[in-house]
């Protein structure tokens, strides 16, 4: 089975931790050159030396909170050496009811995902198309299937990005390239400490009977690695994904109830 990425530079967004960084460390290990991008200059370079044969890697900085930062970073990128695979993965809102969501939520996050998403995969395109070989990978939430509670500007915006991916898997699928989204259920990763201390705070439970509650809700009985769901990312990253493209993959141990 062809899972080699010899000879295909990738970008990796938010990539320096949780799932971001693991998905970077198994794309540089089937042998892609990797761009790590995400805010903090000092992290990057701590993620970069983390990868295999480091000195191959490079890094990227912008603020996903400033699409003009993206734009920028990206754009320099390419200018240096055309992308074959693009890893759109960022932090999550806050969470909490959606009626008491604020509008600028919405649209902080909105621009955070989808418009920066957006510009990420217009400035990679033109790379993809000249080398017939292209790879889109979102890493989202299992709310595009089943909504979680308390998390309503995620839900909201996750949603939006899924049917973003479908539009543009439609698109370009006649290039060679696929659009593909991941969808991680309750990983070990800070965002999931984030929401395992809001709902402690809330119910007044321990993080430790939190952590078995959300464990308990999964057919496999734990939670999820970060390393798994990039090990998902890297095998549609790879020729052996090949036919594979506008799809919601769930890789969150069976929680998901719909099918």
């Amino acid at each position: 089975m062809p899972v080699g990425l010899e000879g295909k530079h990738a970008v990796v967004c938010g990539a320096t931790q949780g799932i971001g960084l693991a998905a970077a460390q198994h794309l540089a290990g089937l042998g892609a050159r990797v761009t790590l991008m995400a805010r903090n200059a000092e992290r990057l370079e701590e993620a970069r030396r983390s990868l295999s044969q480091p000195e191959r890697h490079g890094t990227a900085q912008a603020d996903f909170s400033r699409p003009e930062e993206v734009k920028a970073a990206i754009e320099s990128v390419v200018s240096a050496q055309p992308v074959h695979i693009l890893v759109n993965n960022t932090g999550g809102p806050a969470g909490g009811p959606i009626v008491d969501a604020e509008v600028e939520a919405f649209m902080n996050t909105f621009q955070q995902h989808l418009v920066c998403n957006h510009l990420l995969a217009q400035a990679v395109l033109p790379g993809m198309k000249a080398a017939g070989y292209g790879r889109i990978i979102n890493v989202i939430s299992t709310s595009v299937k089943q909504p979680l509670n308390n998390l309503g500007v995620s839900n909201t915006i996750r949603g939006a990005v899924a049917n973003w991916a479908k539009t543009w898997a439609n698109e370009v699928g006649v290039h060679g390239i696929t659009v593909n989204n991941v969808l991680p259920g309750a990983t070990n990763t800070a965002r999931l400490e984030q929401i395992v201390s809001n709902k402690a705070s809330k119910t007044g439970a321990s993080t430790a009977e939190i952590r078995a509650q959300m464990a308990n809700a999964v057919p496999m009985k734990r939670t999820g690695e970060p390393e798994e769901v990039g090990r998902a990312i890297a095998f549609l990253a790879s020729p052996s994904a090949s036919y594979i493209s506008g799809i919601n993959l769930p890789v969150d141990g069976g929680r998901t109830s719909s099918l």
